[in-house]
């Protein structure tokens, strides 16, 4: 029986020295959209995200375009291996559903690209202008982190999956609950170092948007709302997804949604051998 696919996009976060360059050497059609992207934005996106330094890709004006590139260059790559394949619908952690806007044809790369560029700026010099810092944690009630939350005056950026939330704020405040969350009854609390042809799951609503104002909305409220990850993964599932595929570095989705639904199907594509994994996979359904 043919498999229903679902396409996961990474988020920041996720981003490492290297990534893309590999992927670029094997696989012509991936380098050619990193070298598309550095002649849109005028610089060397491509030099940043294969070289680094690390200071430099953690940078939210460069982390988000090159996450962005990264994840379409793996989904061409496979394409290009595959050969053309049904998606049922898409979704992207937080930064990572603009990504998997322009892979469901919303806006085209080049669009989504400078949009991506922007918005990371402007996060950019956001950051400059407050010192922030995220923590995540893990084997948390959702009540007895919105409670730390109030208490420490910081806010649940994510529900990631069930036991691990995302929390946001000034670097003090965020600091602070990570020192107290054990008093809540949290295991662990780590700080984190952050700097359509079918339809998207927004992480406002956890739920399918898939007309222009919707899409329009979602967007602009995704910047500061909760980023509801573990609601967009229940909706892909309860549309009876059952092959997922991660495009980005890490494997880090692929964990979150196992921690949803612990015999999920789905597998991780970075790289040129995991590109050969995932048609492998394409080819059992």
């Amino acid at each position: 029986m043919a498999k229903k696919i679902a396409l996961l996009f990474a988020g920041q976060g996720a981003q490492s020295v290297g990534m893309g360059r590999e992927l670029a050497a094997h696989h012509p059609v991936a380098g050619e959209l990193f070298q598309q992207a550095d002649e849109i934005l005028g610089r060397s996106l491509s030099g940043i995200a294969w070289n680094g330094p690390l200071e430099e890709l953690t940078k939210t004006s460069n982390c988000q375009p090159a996450l962005y590139v990264h994840g379409l260059a793996c989904l061409a790559a496979l394409r290009g291996a595959a050969g053309d394949f049904a998606v049922e619908a898409a979704a992207g952690l937080s930064l990572g559903e603009w990504t998997a806007h322009a892979a469901a044809g919303t806006f085209d790369f080049a669009t989504g690209l400078k949009l991506v560029e922007t918005r990371g700026r402007l996060m950019d010099a956001a950051c400059a202008a407050t010192a922030g810092a995220m923590a995540a944690m893990i084997g948390a009630d959702e009540n007895a982190v919105r409670a730390l939350a109030a208490d420490t005056d910081v806010d649940v950026a994510n529900l990631n999956a069930p036991g691990q939330i995302v929390i946001s704020g000034e670097s003090a405040k965020v600091e602070m609950a990570v020192s107290l969350a054990k008093e809540h009854g949290i295991r662990r609390a780590t700080l984190l170092h952050v700097g359509a042809a079918f339809s998207v799951m927004s992480n406002v609503t956890g739920g399918p948007v898939e007309t222009l104002p919707e899409i329009r909305a979602a967007l602009q409220d995704q910047v500061t709302s909760t980023v509801r990850w573990t609601d967009c993964m229940e909706n892909l599932l309860e549309r009876g997804c059952d092959l997922f595929i991660e495009l980005g570095p890490g494997e880090v989705l692929a964990g979150l949604l196992r921690r949803t639904r612990k015999d999920a199907n789905v597998v991780s594509v970075s790289d040129p051998a995991s590109v050969h994994a995932c048609v492998e996979k394409l080819r059992e359904v």
